[in-house]
């Protein structure tokens, strides 16, 4: 533990924290310090939880750190495997649970800095199984997948770049590249220079030009400055309006707020409902299951040509103008007895096609709410993220505004009285000191006086006796007037009970009227409060069946748009296969030698031919590499001899250089003695 806590100060008073701690001072840090501290780790290696937690909820500290935690791959020691507690030491602040903490981040800053990073982009949003079913909804959630894909393939090569490195060539010709490039604008520059100075004026031009550019950048910040403007009055009116809506629902929600007319909502939304599990859903379903039948049925059948769908479109015409013969000829017959029913039927039908429309309206109409309400969540949770916390309006503001304002008047009263007192303060402290040394003199002096009187103690005795006099003369004021004091006490408390009496006799008798007539109204509530518990255990009973009914048929409904949507997507498959199956068929037969081409079966077949080829001239590659293996091993062998015996005659002749020259050396040493 004492490694653990010396490894976490010295990575503390290293950058980029410079906290200046040594073991007694970490060891004394209280609980808020300490998630402050872990906080700042936190903040250092992701940017967002760079916080300060006075401002926040201990909850929502204890959350953020656990959520990035959880992110990070932070596993609790085997002693606080426990969830719960490991949480609740994140939120008191246990040192127990922080260093081990602290340790770990501490130890691979870098690495976490990168997951948090990734994590960013790479936490995959999960989406409820239900939302998918919507093809709008999974086709956005396969781009994010699609998305981050491509994120983590550019990732990688980014990496590997960074590892790689850039070749010392490319950056030498790059740096030549942008010395010749500053040394053509410096020659321009000089050109430039030598063309203003023949100029009348030019120190004044160059200052207009250089006003005018600043003027310029200055009028695209304002023009920048004016559309930020536009886009936050815009986003205030929307949320306005929002805000609006809502008031107004919720107006609308409290004035419609009665058990009755709830009651109707639901049997509305339950014949609803009904009404598209019972007749419409099944009767679209069937229709899907004719339609995919038939196409089943297309699929198997052999391929026809384009006379045999004439004759298909020539029997369909046919068998149609049969069935609008049979129904005129039964509607002559039948005219005059069912025409009544007739009527009746029509009218039935375009009740029902109205019927139709409007559910496929309100379904509509649902699914663009749901939607509506998704982005006004997301949107709602950016702002919270933005901004933090909700932003005053209007008048809040104003009040706010004009409350800062005064606690600073009050403030600014407060420090100047504040450095009058503590001026006052210093004066009458520096006053005290030169009284106390005066009278540490006069103390000094006298004393001495006594001592050459020999009646040394003399004052000290007569101040003690004077002070015990004082303090007993006070002691017996304070009990006399204590005894006054009580007696007056008495007198008024004895009147003062006597008048509250005289006060309370009526109302005393007006209590007990009033205790009998609160025992009627008790018994007569507890009566109505049993029917009223009755009546809302009924209905209570009736509004959890009706929601189980709801329920189930919600369930139903899902299951049945699933089933829509694999045999939707079961359809495409086949149509897609269908299509190619045409093409490959269409190709394949064609007289064209170019379509043909374009068949799978003759690209297969070219491709084939190629690797046969292909394979044919490596064989035969590999057949002259076998025979000529052993002449030219023999030749690398005897390349390898004539090597080492020129290797060998180079050492022999440079050893023989050698012993020439210290022969010559030893016969010139010997004249040189003969001529001495």
């Amino acid at each position: 533990m004492s490694d653990q806590i010396q490894f976490i100060v010295e990575k503390l008073n290293q950058e980029p924290f410079r906290k200046n701690y040594n073991l007694i001072t970490f060891d004394s840090l209280e609980s808020m310090q300490l998630l402050q501290l872990l906080s700042d780790v936190l903040g250092e290696i992701d940017p967002k939880h760079a916080v300060d937690i006075r401002e926040e909820l201990p909850e929502q500290t204890a959350k953020r750190m656990l959520s990035l935690l959880g992110i990070l791959k932070y596993k609790p020691p085997g002693s606080i495997s426990d969830l719960s507690a490991f949480r609740q030491g994140l939120v008191t602040g246990s040192k127990p649970v922080i260093h081990p903490v602290l340790h770990w981040l501490l130890q691979r800053t870098n690495e976490l800095k990168k997951r948090a990073y990734l994590a960013r982009f790479l936490v995959k949003l999960e989406v409820p199984a239900e939302f998918l079913q919507d093809d709008t909804v999974a086709d956005i959630n396969k781009q994010y997948e699609d998305l981050m894909e491509a994120f983590k393939n550019l990732h990688k090569e980014c990496e590997q770049l960074k590892t790689s490195g850039l070749s010392t060539a490319e950056i030498r010709r790059d740096i030549s590249a942008m010395e010749e490039e500053k040394d053509q604008l410096l020659k321009r520059v000089e050109r430039l220079k030598k063309r203003v100075e023949t100029v009348q004026n030019h120190q004044r031009m160059l200052e207009i030009a250089r006003q005018l550019r600043l003027e310029k950048e200055r009028e695209e910040s304002l023009a920048q400055q004016k559309q930020e403007q536009k886009n936050q009055f815009f986003h205030a009116e929307q949320r306005l309006q929002r805000a609006q809506l809502q008031r107004k629902e919720m107006h609308l929600a409290v004035v419609d707020s009665k058990p009755e007319s709830l009651m109707k909502k639901l049997e509305e939304e339950i014949n609803l409902n009904s009404y598209m599990v019972t007749e419409k859903i099944p009767r679209e379903l069937e229709s899907k299951r004719n339609s995919v039948y038939f196409l089943q049925k297309v699929v198997a059948e052999p391929a026809m040509s384009q006379s045999d769908l004439n004759e298909l479109e020539i029997k369909i015409n046919e068998v149609n103008t049969q069935m609008n013969q049979l129904i005129e000829k039964r509607r002559m017959k039948h005219e005059p007895v069912d025409s009544k029913f007739t009527m009746y039927r029509q009218q039935a039908s375009i009740i029902s096609r109205k019927k139709e429309a409007k559910a496929e309206e309100l379904q509509a109409a649902k699914k663009e709410m749901s939607s509506t309400e998704r982005q006004m969540q997301q949107k709602t949770g950016q702002a919270h993220e933005l901004e933090g916390s909700e932003v005053l309006k209007g008048d809040e503001f104003k009040h706010y505004v004009n409350k800062l304002r005064s606690k600073n008047t009050i403030y600014k009263k407060k420090r100047l009285e504040i450095a009058e007192i503590t001026a006052e303060y210093g004066i009458l402290q520096r006053t005290e000191e030169l009284l106390k040394q005066r009278h540490e003199a006069i103390q000094q002096q006298l004393q001495a006086i006594e001592d050459k009187k020999g009646i040394s103690g003399y004052s000290y005795a007569q101040e003690e006796l004077e002070r015990v006099s004082a303090v007993k003369s006070e002691m017996d004021d304070m009990k006399g007037q204590t005894l006054d004091n009580m007696s007056e006490m008495v007198k008024k408390l004895n009147a003062m009970v006597a008048e509250k009496k005289a006060n309370l006799a009526p109302v005393i008798k007006e209590l007990r009227q009033l205790r009998q007539k609160c025992q009627e109204l008790t018994q007569e509530w507890d009566e109505k409060k049993i029917q009223y518990d009755s009546c809302a255990a009924g209905v209570e009973s009736n509004r959890s069946a009706l929601e189980q009914e709801v329920k189930g048929f919600l369930d139903e409904c899902v299951q049945e748009e699933s089933n829509y949507r694999y045999i939707n997507c079961m359809k495409r498959n086949i149509e897609i296969q269908l299509q190619r199956a045409k093409e490959e068929m269409k190709a394949y037969i064609s007289p064209d030698p170019q379509e043909r081409r374009k068949a799978i079966r003759e690209q297969y077949t070219r491709t084939i031919l190629e690797q046969e080829n292909l394979g044919k001239k490596l064989r035969e590659k590999q057949k002259v590499v076998r025979e000529n293996h052993g002449p030219n091993m023999k030749q690398i062998k005897m390349w390898q001899d004539f090597e080492r015996l020129m290797v060998c005659k180079r050492e022999c002749f440079l050893k023989q250089q050698n012993q020439t020259a210290i022969g010559q050396v030893i016969q010139e040493g010997g004249k040189d003695r003969l001529i001495l």
